[in-house]
């Protein structure tokens, strides 16, 4: 069996691990700056929690919605989360993202990565939604 293919992204905020932490976990911030470019993000919830689910419903500028949720697999306040990630429309499809939080001085290195992806296309699909997606956090947490 082939490995799927996977990305990981790194990002330096200048914000501490637990405002880092929050943006990802708090529903009211999430809605702020998750999605790419000129997505919005219409709703969020999240039950952060080792087995909680959460789900981000967004809507791109065309109209289209765009609906993902899944479960936490590991929570580590300020530090790591992981969860599944699946799309409403392919819920078959389901990948794995961890992101993980370092203290870097008064800053924050944040490496996200995204694993377990149907093929390469969705690999890079991925790539650009969470590059914009993650530029927008951290202008968000500046």
């Amino acid at each position: 069996m082939s490995e799927k293919p996977s990305l990981t992204l790194v990002r330096r905020l200048n914000a501490p691990p637990a405002k880092v932490f929050a943006a990802w976990t708090d529903p009211a911030q999430i809605t702020q700056w998750m999605g790419p470019g000129d997505v919005v993000c219409l709703h969020a919830q999240a039950d952060v929690r080792t087995g909680g689910r959460y789900r981000i419903v967004m809507r791109s500028p065309g109209g289209e919605e765009h609906d993902v949720s899944g479960v936490y697999r590991e929570v580590v306040p300020d530090a790591k989360l992981v969860f599944t990630w699946a799309w409403r429309s392919t819920p078959e499809r389901e990948s794995l993202v961890t992101v993980a939080l370092r203290p870097d001085g008064e800053a924050t290195e944040l490496t996200l990565t995204h694993e377990q992806f149907f093929d390469e296309a969705a690999r890079d699909r991925h790539r650009e939604g969470w590059s914009s997606g993650l530029d927008k956090l951290v202008r968000y947490c500046a």
